[in-house]
Protein backbone atom coordinates (compact mmCIF):
# COMPACT_ATOMS: atom_id res chain seq x y z
CA UNK A 1 0.00 0.00 0.00
CA UNK A 2 3.11 2.31 0.83
CA UNK A 3 4.86 1.53 -2.38
CA UNK A 4 1.00 2.54 -4.45
CA UNK A 5 0.55 5.75 -1.62
CA UNK A 6 4.15 7.17 -3.48
CA UNK A 7 3.49 6.24 -6.97
CA UNK A 8 0.40 8.11 -6.81
CA UNK A 9 2.21 10.94 -5.16
CA UNK A 10 4.82 11.01 -8.06
CA UNK A 11 2.75 10.79 -10.63
CA UNK A 12 0.78 13.86 -9.13
CA UNK A 13 4.07 15.82 -9.30
CA UNK A 14 4.76 14.63 -12.66
CA UNK A 15 1.31 16.05 -14.05
CA UNK A 16 2.08 19.33 -11.76
CA UNK A 17 5.67 20.02 -13.21
CA UNK A 18 3.55 19.37 -16.85
CA UNK A 19 1.54 22.13 -15.79
CA UNK A 20 4.25 24.32 -14.77
CA UNK A 21 6.55 24.10 -18.10
CA UNK A 22 2.85 23.95 -20.62
CA UNK A 23 1.70 27.21 -21.60
CA UNK A 24 -1.72 25.48 -21.92
CA UNK A 25 -2.04 24.80 -18.23
CA UNK A 26 -0.20 28.35 -16.76
CA UNK A 27 -2.28 30.76 -15.92
CA UNK A 28 -0.99 33.55 -17.86
CA UNK A 29 1.13 37.11 -16.72
CA UNK A 30 -1.40 40.12 -16.34
CA UNK A 31 0.00 42.61 -19.02
CA UNK A 32 -1.74 46.17 -20.06
CA UNK A 33 -1.18 47.38 -23.60
CA UNK A 34 0.47 50.91 -24.64
CA UNK A 35 -1.57 53.95 -25.29
CA UNK A 36 -2.75 54.26 -29.25
CA UNK A 37 0.15 55.44 -31.27
CA UNK A 38 -2.18 56.09 -34.41
CA UNK A 39 -6.04 55.95 -34.91
CA UNK A 40 -8.09 56.21 -37.68
CA UNK A 41 -12.06 56.78 -37.74
CA UNK A 42 -14.30 56.22 -40.15
CA UNK A 43 -17.95 57.93 -39.04
CA UNK A 44 -21.12 56.89 -40.62
CA UNK A 45 -24.24 58.91 -40.47
CA UNK A 46 -26.49 56.27 -39.06
CA UNK A 47 -24.77 56.95 -35.55
CA UNK A 48 -22.23 54.39 -36.01
CA UNK A 49 -18.33 54.29 -36.62
CA UNK A 50 -15.39 52.19 -37.25
CA UNK A 51 -12.76 52.28 -35.42
CA UNK A 52 -8.90 51.24 -36.20
CA UNK A 53 -6.46 52.18 -33.51
CA UNK A 54 -2.79 50.58 -33.30
CA UNK A 55 -0.87 50.33 -30.12
CA UNK A 56 2.42 48.71 -28.73
CA UNK A 57 2.49 45.98 -26.15
CA UNK A 58 5.30 43.46 -25.09
CA UNK A 59 3.96 40.06 -24.60
CA UNK A 60 5.45 37.11 -23.09
CA UNK A 61 5.44 33.65 -24.49
CA UNK A 62 2.59 31.54 -23.65
CA UNK A 63 -0.99 32.37 -22.46
CA UNK A 64 -1.04 35.94 -21.26
CA UNK A 65 -3.94 38.50 -20.16
CA UNK A 66 -3.82 41.29 -22.10
CA UNK A 67 -5.55 44.58 -21.27
CA UNK A 68 -6.44 46.95 -23.80
CA UNK A 69 -7.24 50.17 -21.52
CA UNK A 70 -9.26 52.98 -23.07
CA UNK A 71 -11.73 51.47 -24.54
CA UNK A 72 -15.39 53.09 -25.95
CA UNK A 73 -18.15 52.49 -23.75
CA UNK A 74 -20.27 51.69 -26.57
CA UNK A 75 -18.24 49.07 -28.82
CA UNK A 76 -19.83 46.34 -30.07
CA UNK A 77 -17.66 43.46 -29.09
CA UNK A 78 -18.84 41.15 -31.50
CA UNK A 79 -17.35 43.43 -34.10
CA UNK A 80 -13.94 43.19 -32.81
CA UNK A 81 -11.13 42.44 -34.59
CA UNK A 82 -7.51 42.13 -33.72
CA UNK A 83 -4.04 41.30 -35.77
CA UNK A 84 -0.76 41.22 -34.42
CA UNK A 85 1.48 44.01 -37.00
CA UNK A 86 4.46 42.45 -36.13
CA UNK A 87 3.86 38.40 -36.62
CA UNK A 88 0.16 37.98 -37.31
CA UNK A 89 0.49 33.81 -36.60
CA UNK A 90 1.73 34.48 -33.48
CA UNK A 91 -0.45 35.77 -31.67
CA UNK A 92 -3.94 34.48 -31.24
CA UNK A 93 -7.20 35.06 -29.19
CA UNK A 94 -8.56 32.84 -26.78
CA UNK A 95 -10.90 34.47 -24.87
CA UNK A 96 -12.59 37.97 -25.08
CA UNK A 97 -13.95 40.07 -21.91
CA UNK A 98 -15.46 43.47 -21.99
CA UNK A 99 -15.69 44.96 -19.02
CA UNK A 100 -17.81 47.88 -18.20
CA UNK A 101 -18.46 47.35 -14.71
CA UNK A 102 -17.59 50.99 -13.96
CA UNK A 103 -17.32 52.73 -10.32
CA UNK A 104 -20.06 54.59 -8.67
CA UNK A 105 -21.16 55.34 -5.67
CA UNK A 106 -24.20 52.63 -5.58
CA UNK A 107 -21.71 49.52 -7.28
CA UNK A 108 -18.96 50.59 -4.29
CA UNK A 109 -21.84 50.36 -1.56
CA UNK A 110 -23.57 47.59 -2.69
CA UNK A 111 -19.87 45.43 -2.46
CA UNK A 112 -19.90 46.63 0.86
CA UNK A 113 -22.98 45.06 2.10
CA UNK A 114 -22.27 42.36 4.74
CA UNK A 115 -18.84 44.00 6.17
CA UNK A 116 -17.58 45.82 8.17
CA UNK A 117 -17.48 49.79 7.34
CA UNK A 118 -16.38 52.93 9.19
CA UNK A 119 -18.28 56.13 10.16
CA UNK A 120 -16.36 58.93 10.75
CA UNK A 121 -18.64 61.50 13.13
CA UNK A 122 -18.24 64.93 15.00
CA UNK A 123 -18.66 65.64 18.42
CA UNK A 124 -20.05 69.43 19.43
CA UNK A 125 -18.49 69.11 22.79
CA UNK A 126 -14.95 68.57 21.79
CA UNK A 127 -15.50 69.80 17.95
CA UNK A 128 -13.53 66.38 17.19
CA UNK A 129 -14.01 63.73 14.74
CA UNK A 130 -14.05 60.24 16.27
CA UNK A 131 -14.93 56.84 14.23
CA UNK A 132 -17.26 54.19 14.87
CA UNK A 133 -17.25 50.90 13.48
CA UNK A 134 -20.50 48.98 11.85
CA UNK A 135 -21.65 46.57 9.54
CA UNK A 136 -23.59 47.74 6.35
CA UNK A 137 -26.83 45.86 5.90
CA UNK A 138 -27.83 48.07 3.05
CA UNK A 139 -26.47 50.23 0.48
CA UNK A 140 -29.24 52.64 0.08
CA UNK A 141 -29.33 51.60 -3.60
CA UNK A 142 -31.00 49.59 -5.34
CA UNK A 143 -30.34 47.90 -9.41
CA UNK A 144 -32.05 49.46 -12.35
CA UNK A 145 -31.02 47.79 -15.61
CA UNK A 146 -30.98 49.86 -18.59
CA UNK A 147 -32.20 49.50 -21.47
CA UNK A 148 -30.49 46.85 -23.28
CA UNK A 149 -29.66 45.08 -20.02
CA UNK A 150 -25.83 44.65 -20.75
CA UNK A 151 -25.48 47.15 -18.46
CA UNK A 152 -26.93 48.28 -14.95
CA UNK A 153 -27.39 51.27 -12.87
CA UNK A 154 -28.31 52.40 -9.19
CA UNK A 155 -31.00 54.34 -8.28
CA UNK A 156 -32.19 55.51 -4.47
CA UNK A 157 -34.24 52.97 -2.46
CA UNK A 158 -34.32 54.86 0.84
CA UNK A 159 -31.80 55.34 3.72
CA UNK A 160 -28.41 52.99 4.26
CA UNK A 161 -29.25 50.91 7.28
CA UNK A 162 -25.95 49.87 9.88
CA UNK A 163 -25.89 47.31 12.48
CA UNK A 164 -23.57 49.73 14.93
CA UNK A 165 -23.31 48.28 18.47
CA UNK A 166 -25.98 45.79 18.15
CA UNK A 167 -27.96 48.29 17.24
CA UNK A 168 -29.98 49.27 13.67
CA UNK A 169 -29.52 52.24 12.26
CA UNK A 170 -31.09 53.56 9.28
CA UNK A 171 -29.34 56.73 7.93
CA UNK A 172 -26.39 56.51 10.10
CA UNK A 173 -24.94 59.95 10.86
CA UNK A 174 -21.01 60.45 9.70
CA UNK A 175 -19.35 60.48 7.13
CA UNK A 176 -18.42 57.07 5.68
CA UNK A 177 -15.21 55.75 4.89
CA UNK A 178 -14.39 52.65 3.29
CA UNK A 179 -10.49 50.94 3.40
CA UNK A 180 -10.51 50.04 -0.76
CA UNK A 181 -11.76 49.93 -4.31
CA UNK A 182 -13.53 46.33 -4.12
CA UNK A 183 -12.34 44.28 -6.97
CA UNK A 184 -13.92 43.81 -10.21
CA UNK A 185 -14.90 47.42 -10.14
CA UNK A 186 -12.58 49.59 -12.81
CA UNK A 187 -12.50 52.95 -13.37
CA UNK A 188 -12.69 53.08 -17.52
CA UNK A 189 -13.94 50.38 -20.05
CA UNK A 190 -11.68 47.86 -20.99
CA UNK A 191 -10.97 44.76 -23.06
CA UNK A 192 -9.08 41.60 -21.36
CA UNK A 193 -8.12 39.01 -23.80
CA UNK A 194 -6.50 35.66 -23.09
CA UNK A 195 -3.92 35.20 -25.64
CA UNK A 196 -1.37 33.20 -26.82
CA UNK A 197 2.13 33.87 -27.96
CA UNK A 198 4.55 31.85 -29.79
CA UNK A 199 6.96 34.83 -30.56
CA UNK A 200 7.59 36.76 -27.71
CA UNK A 201 8.76 40.36 -26.98
CA UNK A 202 7.23 43.83 -28.85
CA UNK A 203 4.32 43.68 -30.60
CA UNK A 204 2.44 46.51 -32.72
CA UNK A 205 -1.23 45.42 -32.43
CA UNK A 206 -4.03 46.64 -34.53
CA UNK A 207 -7.55 46.56 -33.82
CA UNK A 208 -10.67 47.32 -35.86
CA UNK A 209 -14.29 47.59 -33.95
CA UNK A 210 -17.45 49.40 -34.57
CA UNK A 211 -19.18 51.78 -31.68
CA UNK A 212 -21.90 53.69 -31.34
CA UNK A 213 -22.67 57.33 -30.07
CA UNK A 214 -20.05 58.13 -32.54
CA UNK A 215 -21.52 60.50 -35.32
CA UNK A 216 -21.90 63.26 -38.07
CA UNK A 217 -24.24 65.11 -39.79
CA UNK A 218 -24.14 67.83 -42.37
CA UNK A 219 -25.91 71.24 -41.67
CA UNK A 220 -25.94 73.82 -44.77
CA UNK A 221 -26.01 77.80 -44.48
CA UNK A 222 -27.39 79.47 -47.34
CA UNK A 223 -27.20 82.84 -47.62
CA UNK A 224 -29.65 84.75 -50.14
CA UNK A 225 -28.27 87.86 -52.37
CA UNK A 226 -30.72 90.95 -52.74
CA UNK A 227 -32.27 89.59 -56.03
CA UNK A 228 -32.73 85.95 -54.84
CA UNK A 229 -30.92 84.97 -57.86
CA UNK A 230 -27.81 83.83 -56.29
CA UNK A 231 -26.93 82.43 -53.45
CA UNK A 232 -23.63 81.56 -50.98
CA UNK A 233 -23.56 77.93 -49.77
CA UNK A 234 -21.53 76.38 -46.73
CA UNK A 235 -22.01 72.65 -46.10
CA UNK A 236 -20.89 72.06 -42.45
CA UNK A 237 -19.99 68.58 -40.41
CA UNK A 238 -20.88 68.34 -37.11
CA UNK A 239 -19.75 65.36 -34.83
CA UNK A 240 -20.37 64.41 -31.87
CA UNK A 241 -18.62 62.27 -29.39
CA UNK A 242 -20.38 60.64 -26.82
CA UNK A 243 -18.65 57.34 -27.13
CA UNK A 244 -17.19 57.67 -23.18
CA UNK A 245 -13.55 57.68 -25.09
CA UNK A 246 -11.38 60.68 -26.08
CA UNK A 247 -9.78 60.33 -29.80
CA UNK A 248 -6.42 62.55 -30.07
CA UNK A 249 -4.60 63.41 -33.34
CA UNK A 250 -7.10 60.85 -35.41
CA UNK A 251 -7.26 60.20 -38.96
CA UNK A 252 -11.12 61.08 -40.10
CA UNK A 253 -13.24 59.84 -43.20
CA UNK A 254 -16.91 60.34 -43.10
CA UNK A 255 -19.29 57.68 -45.18
CA UNK A 256 -22.52 59.64 -46.52
CA UNK A 257 -24.83 57.07 -47.80
CA UNK A 258 -27.96 54.76 -46.62
CA UNK A 259 -25.91 51.12 -45.01
CA UNK A 260 -28.23 48.33 -44.30
CA UNK A 261 -27.88 47.38 -41.04
CA UNK A 262 -29.09 44.20 -39.39
CA UNK A 263 -30.29 45.70 -35.96
CA UNK A 264 -31.54 42.67 -34.61
CA UNK A 265 -28.29 41.33 -34.70
CA UNK A 266 -26.56 44.40 -33.59
CA UNK A 267 -25.24 43.71 -29.64
CA UNK A 268 -24.17 47.29 -28.50
CA UNK A 269 -22.22 46.56 -25.39
CA UNK A 270 -22.51 49.81 -22.57
CA UNK A 271 -21.11 50.62 -19.97
CA UNK A 272 1.60 59.97 -30.81
CA UNK A 273 2.64 61.00 -34.29
CA UNK A 274 3.22 64.64 -35.39
CA UNK A 275 0.38 66.12 -36.76
CA UNK A 276 0.31 66.86 -40.76
CA UNK A 277 0.41 70.48 -42.22
CA UNK A 278 -2.56 72.04 -43.59
CA UNK A 279 -3.03 74.35 -46.91
CA UNK A 280 -5.68 76.24 -45.69
CA UNK A 281 -6.68 77.35 -49.24
CA UNK A 282 -7.73 73.77 -50.03
CA UNK A 283 -10.62 72.21 -49.34
CA UNK A 284 -10.68 70.23 -45.76
CA UNK A 285 -11.91 67.39 -46.97
CA UNK A 286 -11.83 64.93 -50.10
CA UNK A 287 -14.80 63.28 -51.85
CA UNK A 288 -14.27 59.65 -53.13
CA UNK A 289 -16.61 56.92 -54.07
CA UNK A 290 -16.65 53.90 -51.78
CA UNK A 291 -19.21 51.36 -52.75
CA UNK A 292 -22.49 52.52 -53.45
CA UNK A 293 -21.84 55.34 -51.09
CA UNK A 294 -19.63 58.68 -51.14
CA UNK A 295 -16.61 58.57 -48.54
CA UNK A 296 -15.35 62.42 -47.48
CA UNK A 297 -11.77 62.33 -46.10
CA UNK A 298 -9.86 65.12 -43.81
CA UNK A 299 -7.00 65.93 -45.03
CA UNK A 300 -5.51 66.69 -41.89
CA UNK A 301 -5.73 64.55 -38.55
CA UNK A 302 -7.81 66.30 -35.69
CA UNK A 303 -9.00 65.66 -31.88
CA UNK A 304 -12.18 64.57 -30.95
CA UNK A 305 -12.98 64.38 -26.96
CA UNK A 306 -15.50 62.86 -25.51
CA UNK A 307 -18.70 64.27 -24.53
CA UNK A 308 -17.84 67.18 -27.38
CA UNK A 309 -19.45 68.36 -30.63
CA UNK A 310 -16.98 69.60 -33.06
CA UNK A 311 -17.71 71.40 -36.47
CA UNK A 312 -15.28 71.22 -39.75
CA UNK A 313 -16.73 73.03 -42.85
CA UNK A 314 -17.57 70.23 -45.52
CA UNK A 315 -18.54 71.84 -48.69
CA UNK A 316 -18.31 75.78 -49.97
CA UNK A 317 -19.59 77.84 -53.12
CA UNK A 318 -20.36 80.83 -54.16
CA UNK A 319 -23.02 82.60 -56.51
CA UNK A 320 -24.78 79.69 -56.76
CA UNK A 321 -27.43 80.14 -58.96
CA UNK A 322 -30.94 80.36 -57.57
CA UNK A 323 -34.35 80.85 -58.00
CA UNK A 324 -37.42 81.49 -55.65
CA UNK A 325 -40.33 79.83 -56.95
CA UNK A 326 -44.35 80.60 -55.68
CA UNK A 327 -46.48 77.57 -54.94
CA UNK A 328 -50.27 76.97 -54.15
CA UNK A 329 -51.31 73.63 -53.03
CA UNK A 330 -55.19 74.15 -52.43
CA UNK A 331 -55.85 70.68 -51.49
CA UNK A 332 -52.37 69.94 -49.72
CA UNK A 333 -51.97 66.72 -48.65
CA UNK A 334 -55.14 65.89 -47.62
CA UNK A 335 -55.52 64.18 -50.56
CA UNK A 336 -52.84 61.65 -49.91
CA UNK A 337 -55.56 59.62 -47.56
CA UNK A 338 -58.32 59.48 -49.79
CA UNK A 339 -56.52 58.12 -52.87
CA UNK A 340 -58.06 55.47 -54.71
CA UNK A 341 -59.86 54.72 -51.50
CA UNK A 342 -63.40 53.80 -53.75
CA UNK A 343 -65.55 54.45 -50.27
CA UNK A 344 -64.82 58.72 -50.30
CA UNK A 345 -64.59 58.46 -54.48
CA UNK A 346 -68.21 59.17 -54.63
CA UNK A 347 -68.93 61.39 -52.09
CA UNK A 348 -68.93 65.19 -53.30
CA UNK A 349 -68.45 66.80 -49.44
CA UNK A 350 -64.80 65.14 -49.79
CA UNK A 351 -61.97 67.30 -51.34
CA UNK A 352 -63.85 70.67 -50.36
CA UNK A 353 -61.51 71.92 -47.95
CA UNK A 354 -59.01 74.74 -48.56
CA UNK A 355 -55.61 75.25 -48.14
CA UNK A 356 -54.98 79.47 -48.18
CA UNK A 357 -50.92 79.15 -47.87
CA UNK A 358 -48.88 80.24 -50.74
CA UNK A 359 -45.73 77.94 -49.83
CA UNK A 360 -42.43 79.54 -51.50
CA UNK A 361 -39.39 78.09 -52.18
CA UNK A 362 -35.74 78.69 -53.30
CA UNK A 363 -34.52 75.85 -55.90
CA UNK A 364 -30.91 75.62 -57.36
CA UNK A 365 -28.71 73.53 -59.11
CA UNK A 366 -25.79 71.13 -57.34
CA UNK A 367 -23.80 71.25 -60.93
CA UNK A 368 -20.74 72.83 -61.44
CA UNK A 369 -21.97 75.57 -63.38
CA UNK A 370 -23.90 77.00 -60.19
CA UNK A 371 -20.87 76.79 -58.35
CA UNK A 372 -21.34 73.31 -56.87
CA UNK A 373 -21.20 69.90 -58.87
CA UNK A 374 -20.08 67.92 -55.63
CA UNK A 375 -22.56 65.08 -53.71
CA UNK A 376 -24.02 67.06 -50.79
CA UNK A 377 -24.98 64.48 -47.96
CA UNK A 378 -28.26 64.54 -46.07
CA UNK A 379 -29.18 67.57 -43.11
CA UNK A 380 -30.76 70.46 -42.98
CA UNK A 381 -30.18 73.76 -44.97
CA UNK A 382 -30.90 77.26 -43.02
CA UNK A 383 -31.77 80.31 -45.53
CA UNK A 384 -30.34 84.10 -44.66
CA UNK A 385 -30.91 87.28 -46.30
CA UNK A 386 -29.65 90.25 -46.05
CA UNK A 387 -32.39 93.34 -45.03
CA UNK A 388 -32.14 97.03 -45.99
CA UNK A 389 -29.68 97.63 -43.43
CA UNK A 390 -27.28 95.23 -44.37
CA UNK A 391 -27.67 92.58 -41.29
CA UNK A 392 -28.33 89.28 -41.98
CA UNK A 393 -31.71 87.64 -41.07
CA UNK A 394 -33.02 84.05 -40.86
CA UNK A 395 -35.57 83.88 -43.20
CA UNK A 396 -35.89 79.31 -43.50
CA UNK A 397 -34.95 76.18 -42.94
CA UNK A 398 -35.30 73.10 -44.85
CA UNK A 399 -33.86 69.49 -44.81
CA UNK A 400 -32.23 67.96 -47.81
CA UNK A 401 -31.90 64.34 -48.68
CA UNK A 402 -28.76 62.87 -50.45
CA UNK A 403 -28.22 64.39 -53.43
CA UNK A 404 -25.62 63.55 -55.82
CA UNK A 405 -24.27 66.38 -58.51
CA UNK A 406 -26.18 67.26 -61.27
CA UNK A 407 -29.96 67.35 -59.76
CA UNK A 408 -32.10 70.14 -58.44
CA UNK A 409 -32.50 71.09 -54.89
CA UNK A 410 -35.97 72.58 -53.26
CA UNK A 411 -36.54 74.13 -50.27
CA UNK A 412 -39.30 75.27 -48.84
CA UNK A 413 -39.01 77.87 -46.42
CA UNK A 414 -42.26 79.14 -45.15
CA UNK A 415 -45.72 80.59 -46.62
CA UNK A 416 -45.58 83.90 -48.45
CA UNK A 417 -47.30 86.75 -46.65
CA UNK A 418 -48.79 88.59 -49.37
CA UNK A 419 -50.36 86.22 -51.70
CA UNK A 420 -53.33 84.19 -50.97
CA UNK A 421 -54.82 80.97 -52.52
CA UNK A 422 -58.29 79.96 -52.68
CA UNK A 423 -59.99 76.89 -53.72
CA UNK A 424 -63.42 75.74 -53.72
CA UNK A 425 -66.01 73.01 -55.80
CA UNK A 426 -68.44 74.70 -57.61
CA UNK A 427 -70.09 71.84 -59.36
CA UNK A 428 -70.46 67.99 -58.16
CA UNK A 429 -71.81 65.10 -60.53
CA UNK A 430 -72.44 61.62 -60.18
CA UNK A 431 -73.38 59.78 -63.40
CA UNK A 432 -73.66 56.21 -65.18
CA UNK A 433 -74.95 54.85 -62.14
CA UNK A 434 -72.54 56.08 -60.00
CA UNK A 435 -69.50 54.66 -61.97
CA UNK A 436 -68.83 58.47 -63.71
CA UNK A 437 -68.18 61.32 -61.17
CA UNK A 438 -67.30 64.87 -62.80
CA UNK A 439 -66.49 67.62 -60.55
CA UNK A 440 -65.61 71.38 -61.31
CA UNK A 441 -63.07 72.92 -59.00
CA UNK A 442 -62.64 77.09 -59.00
CA UNK A 443 -58.71 78.34 -57.46
CA UNK A 444 -58.33 82.02 -57.18
CA UNK A 445 -55.02 83.64 -56.25
CA UNK A 446 -54.62 86.88 -55.14
CA UNK A 447 -51.18 89.20 -55.93
CA UNK A 448 -51.01 91.87 -52.92
CA UNK A 449 -47.29 92.80 -53.79
CA UNK A 450 -46.11 95.57 -55.66
CA UNK A 451 -45.21 93.23 -58.35
CA UNK A 452 -46.27 90.48 -60.45
CA UNK A 453 -45.88 87.01 -59.41
CA UNK A 454 -45.41 83.80 -60.99
CA UNK A 455 -47.21 81.18 -58.99
CA UNK A 456 -47.67 77.17 -59.40
CA UNK A 457 -50.80 76.01 -58.82
CA UNK A 458 -50.98 72.31 -57.96
CA UNK A 459 -53.88 70.06 -58.16
CA UNK A 460 -54.21 65.96 -57.14
CA UNK A 461 -56.84 64.01 -59.07
CA UNK A 462 -57.41 61.35 -55.91
CA UNK A 463 -60.72 60.30 -56.33
CA UNK A 464 -59.60 57.34 -59.10
CA UNK A 465 -56.76 57.17 -61.32
CA UNK A 466 -58.83 56.86 -64.42
CA UNK A 467 -59.52 60.27 -64.79
CA UNK A 468 -59.36 63.37 -67.56
CA UNK A 469 -59.64 66.80 -67.66
CA UNK A 470 -62.35 67.78 -69.72
CA UNK A 471 -62.12 71.49 -69.65
CA UNK A 472 -59.87 73.91 -68.32
CA UNK A 473 -59.64 78.20 -68.96
CA UNK A 474 -55.80 77.82 -67.89
CA UNK A 475 -53.03 75.50 -70.07
CA UNK A 476 -52.00 72.67 -67.80
CA UNK A 477 -49.52 70.03 -67.44
CA UNK A 478 -49.77 66.53 -66.00
CA UNK A 479 -46.88 65.56 -63.79
CA UNK A 480 -47.74 62.21 -62.46
CA UNK A 481 -50.60 60.19 -62.05
CA UNK A 482 -51.63 62.53 -59.06
CA UNK A 483 -50.34 65.46 -59.91
CA UNK A 484 -51.50 68.53 -62.08
CA UNK A 485 -50.18 71.91 -62.35
CA UNK A 486 -51.16 75.21 -63.75
CA UNK A 487 -48.63 78.00 -64.07
CA UNK A 488 -49.85 81.65 -63.77
CA UNK A 489 -48.57 84.91 -63.67
CA UNK A 490 -50.53 87.40 -61.78
CA UNK A 491 -49.94 90.88 -61.98
CA UNK A 492 -49.68 92.71 -58.93
CA UNK A 493 -52.72 93.83 -56.73
CA UNK A 494 -54.67 91.23 -59.37
CA UNK A 495 -56.15 88.50 -58.97
CA UNK A 496 -56.13 85.19 -61.07
CA UNK A 497 -59.21 82.39 -61.63
CA UNK A 498 -58.66 79.11 -62.49
CA UNK A 499 -61.57 76.84 -63.43
CA UNK A 500 -61.58 73.17 -64.50
CA UNK A 501 -63.73 69.98 -64.87
CA UNK A 502 -62.45 66.93 -64.19
CA UNK A 503 -64.12 63.44 -65.04
CA UNK A 504 -63.44 60.12 -62.98
CA UNK A 505 -64.64 56.98 -64.04
CA UNK A 506 -64.75 52.79 -62.78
Amino acid sequence: MKGIRMKGITFFLLVAACAIGNPLFAQGKRVIAGARTTVDLTIYNQNLSLVREERTVDIPNGLTKLVIPEIPATIDGTSLHFSSLTNALAVRVLEQNYQYDLVNQGKILQKYVGKNVEFVRFNEETKKEYSVTGRLLSSGYQVVPQGDNLNWNYGGAGGMIAEIDGKIEISPAGRLVLPSLPDGLILRPQLEWLVSNTRPGEHKVELSYLAGQLSWSANYVALLDKSDANLDLTGWVTLTNNSGTNFADAGLKLVAGDINRVREQLAVYKSVGGRATFDEARPQFTQTELFEYKLYTLQRRTDLNTNETKQLELVSGRDVSSKKVFVYDGLADQWRSWYNNDSYRGQGSFGQQSNTKVGVFVTFKNDQKSGLGIPLPKGKVRVYKRDEDGKEQFIGEDEIDHTPKDEELKLYLGNAFDLVGERAQIDFKSLAGGRIVEETIQIKVRNHKDAAAEIQVYEHPWRWNQWEITKSNVEWTKIDQSTVKFPVTIAKDAEKVIVYTIRYSW
